[in-house]
């Protein structure tokens, strides 16, 4: 009887209604990882979209996927909203990877990013350096060009989209669940990371495009919880990290140029902008016939 030998990097992303997204997200790692020596697997952690996505998922047979409903109504009674700690702690404490790849449902892989970040982990490791995670760089599209990391309280290496060492994180306890409900739990993992004695570190070769306008309405909900959970990350470590100047992060910014491209893809998911369009289509009717209002008026006075 064969042994099927354990995965070296496990992929773990939440998401919700972003099916568009998500399968260019999902594409991206696969291209990735096309060539790499060793086995991986994808777990998605989907929230209970209603946009298709489910129906997608259940059709892809080198993806776990995790169905936990965050939305809507049942039974009569709205559906109590979970954190995203909670969310993102099902595919962590899933997941059978040595290391495990945190990225977001509307993200891209710029070719080399994880495989360079497994082979800095690696080597790192080997070399008797106590590392619990690595930040990747990353940018919004559309944005700035510059891509950047950046440190929470002015002190710790945050990890928006990175990897992370499985038994740093079991020793650690994962994410806090309770504490935050959507952000600064990442933020706070590092934190509680740096406190056990791990470093998090930056992969110098490793980076990541992410969309900034992916179902605003949803990351409007989110935003809702914002103040609320930077107050409590600072009441929990202000006391452990003394340096602390204010609430802004230090970013730390990185000229790199992708050669391929690969904010472009992002075009195959953007959803149309019909106010946009509308806009648009009023101003360009203005300027090519300027007097057609009065025209139109004109003509329904003569008519009448």
């Amino acid at each position: 009887m064969s042994t099927i030998p354990r995965p070296a990097i496990s992929f773990v992303l939440g998401s919700f209604n972003r099916k568009k997204f998500l399968k260019l997200t999902i594409e991206s790692i696969r291209e990735e990882m096309q060539d790499f020596p060793q086995r991986y697997e994808i777990i998605v952690v989907d929230g209970g979209s209603g946009d298709g996505t489910l129906k997608w998922l259940v059709g892809q047979k080198d993806i776990v996927s995790i169905i936990q409903h965050n939305h809507g109504i049942w039974d009569g009674k709205p559906v109590a909203r979970r954190s995203w700690g909670y969310f993102m702690n099902l595919g962590f404490k899933s997941s059978q990877g040595k290391y495990i790849c945190m990225l977001s449902d509307d993200c891209l892989i710029v070719p080399g990013a994880v495989q360079n970040g497994y082979r800095f982990f690696e080597n790192r490791l080997t070399r008797g350096h106590r590392v619990g995670a690595l930040a990747f760089f990353w940018r919004n599209v559309p944005g700035p060009k510059q891509y950047w990391t950046f440190r929470v309280l002015s002190k710790a290496l945050m990890v928006n989209h990175g990897m992370f060492l499985k038994e740093a994180l079991e020793e650690v306890n994962y994410i806090d669940e309770d504490t935050y409900q959507f952000y600064c739990a990442d933020g706070d993992l590092c934190l509680k990371l740096w406190h056990a004695g791990y470093q998090v570190l930056e992969s110098p070769k490793s980076f990541v495009e992410h969309h900034a306008h992916a179902n605003i309405k949803q990351r409007d909900r989110n935003a809702a919880s914002a103040s609320a959970d930077q107050e409590m990350l600072l009441q929990r470590w202000s006391t452990e990290f003394e340096a602390i100047d204010d609430k802004q992060p230090d970013i730390h910014y990185v000229d790199y140029d992708d050669v391929y491209n690969t904010a472009r893809k992002f075009r195959r998911a953007r959803p149309i902008n019909f106010q946009l369009i509308k806009v648009y289509l009023k101003r360009k009717i203005k300027n090519t016939f300027p007097n057609l209002r009065q025209n139109l008026k004109t003509l329904g006075a003569i008519k009448n």
